[in-house]
């Protein structure tokens, strides 16, 4: 996951609106199901697809009305806590 990625799309999400980013991560996770695939290509798909549920929770955050920066400090502590389990 890459922060600046996140925070980029959670202000897209601010600006527009969050259907715009569910519907691409409906797309990603459909033509990842496709065959042909080689597993790099995989491995960016997923990338995509993780930050931009980062993105929507940290979204989330925001409009209930956390700081931006906190939002995604505190999205960050949980994927990082989740890992060391």
């Amino acid at each position: 996951m890459k922060l600046p990625v996140i925070k980029q799309a959670s202000n897209f999400i601010a600006e527009n609106d969050e259907d715009f980013v569910l519907e691409a991560i409906e797309v990603l996770e459909n033509i990842s199901e496709a065959s042909g695939w080689k597993d790099e290509e995989l491995n960016v798909i997923g990338e995509l697809l993780s930050n931009l549920y980062g993105a929507v929770e940290v979204a989330k955050e925001v409009k209930a009305g956390t700081p931006q920066k906190d939002a995604l400090n505190s999205f960050m502590k949980r994927v990082m806590g989740s890992i060391d389990r």
